[in-house]
């Protein structure tokens, strides 16, 4: 069998930006030349496989045994955030791991300081960036996974399993992963995403979520003869910033607690753009915080004169209430953790993932650790071991399903 490493290596080496600006599915061509590899490595297995219009590749593995079993399925996404740089990855191994700061480049470093967490991989075998890139763990750890599990399943007859489904998606880093996913096609009756982070991280809630793009229209005066006459769209889009509450910014919330996060900002004297991620663990309370929005944009277009837009969408919901009546799909991933000697970390998903729509759609989907840290960032690592025991984590929870 071909090493888990060098496969996540392989993977990281496409460009997979997703682009949320772009209209089409999936929104970037580049996207597509790893999920045709991703297919044609599946085709050589033996598996039946194949690439969509859309960007998703749908494979399955028949049962090798007679017995009635749920047929499970493991999905993960190819696309890199948009939020760093993504092409040109060159990864850095560090085998052995001292447990001390790791140099990313010169003026770079990864800090134990900062990110305590570091120290609990002493002795591993930790993936780093350069320090110019992000890594790209965020995803393809979790597709190195599956694909690691679909070759050692196909490797090894004597394991006994129901019929096994593979999905691969593109454009979840910006909220349309499966939009046009067919979870008929796809076969599952339950399914995973390997779209976690730390070791043992499993998640079955998520955030509620919705956006909010905002237009000022200003009034552009020289400045020389603007006394009564100009309107700074700038420094109006920050006036309606400041009218939302600083503590519900992110980075004054944890848990639970949800979010309203200015993610940016762009604007001339003539016209300024805000545009907010809004997120709540509690629908109710993210209704309040879509309130909140609005209401600083009424209060701003009273004192201006109707010179402020605003579009706030809902994008995707908590995935709980889908879950919870199938929970033997999260009773039985913790117990496949403890089997491979992992500590289960049940919590909320301060995000979102394919999971949750994926559950809205009709296929319960709680989300597994790929076992990477500082996602969408320079700073981003996995551990190799890590992606080992999610990897084993999958063959587990076959396994459980196989002989219940």
């Amino acid at each position: 069998m071909e090493k888990i490493l060098d496969k996540f290596l392989r993977y990281v080496s496409f460009d997979t930006q997703s682009n949320e600006e772009s209209p089409s599915q999936p929104s970037t061509d580049k996207q597509l030349k790893l999920l045709a590899q991703l297919r044609d490595e599946l085709q050589q297995l033996g598996i039946d496989a194949s690439l969509d219009e859309f960007g998703y590749v749908m494979a399955s593995i028949p049962a090798n045994t007679d017995k009635k079993i749920p047929r499970l399925g493991f999905i993960a996404h190819v696309d890199t955030s948009p939020d760093a740089p993504g092409c040109n990855i060159k990864p850095q191994i560090v085998k052995n791991y001292d447990g001390g700061d790791i140099a990313l480049n010169r003026e770079k470093s990864l800090k134990v300081s900062e990110f305590p967490e570091m120290a609990q991989y002493k002795g591993q075998t930790i993936i780093t960036t350069d320090g110019t890139t992000l890594l790209g763990a965020d995803d393809k750890a979790g597709v190195a996974e599956i694909m690691c599990a679909a070759e050692y399943i196909v490797n090894h007859p004597e394991f006994k399993h129901g019929e096994i489904k593979i999905a691969f998606t593109p454009d979840e880093e910006i909220g349309r992963g499966v939009v046009k996913f067919d979870v008929a096609r796809f076969g599952a009756d339950f399914g995973y995403t390997m779209d976690g982070g730390a070791i043992g991280e499993l998640e079955y809630e998520n955030f509620n979520a919705a956006s909010a793009k905002i237009h000022v229209a200003g009034r552009n005066i020289h400045p020389g003869y603007a006394k009564g006459k100009m309107i700074n769209a700038c420094l109006v889009a920050a006036e309606l910033n400041g009218l939302l509450p600083v503590e519900q910014r992110p980075e004054y919330t944890e848990g639970y607690e949800g979010f309203i996060h200015l993610i940016s900002f762009k604007g001339v004297v003539e016209e300024a753009d805000l545009a907010y991620i809004i997120r709540d663990h509690d629908a109710a309370k993210l209704e309040v915080k879509k309130a909140l929005v609005q209401d600083a944009v009424d209060f701003i277009n009273k004192k201006y004169g109707n010179i402020v837009s605003a579009d706030i969408r809902d994008q995707y919901r908590n995935m709980r209430e889908q879950v919870e009546p199938h929970f033997h799909v999260v009773k039985n991933a913790m117990k496949a953790m403890e089997m491979a000697g992992v500590k289960p970390k049940v919590q909320p998903i301060r995000g979102g993932t394919d999971g949750a729509n994926l559950s809205f759609m009709g296929l319960p989907c709680p989300n597994i650790f790929a076992g990477g840290h500082n996602f969408h960032g320079k700073l981003e690592f996995v551990p190799l071991e890590s992606m080992e025991k999610a990897c084993e984590v999958i063959l587990n929870i076959i396994k459980i399903y196989a002989e219940s």
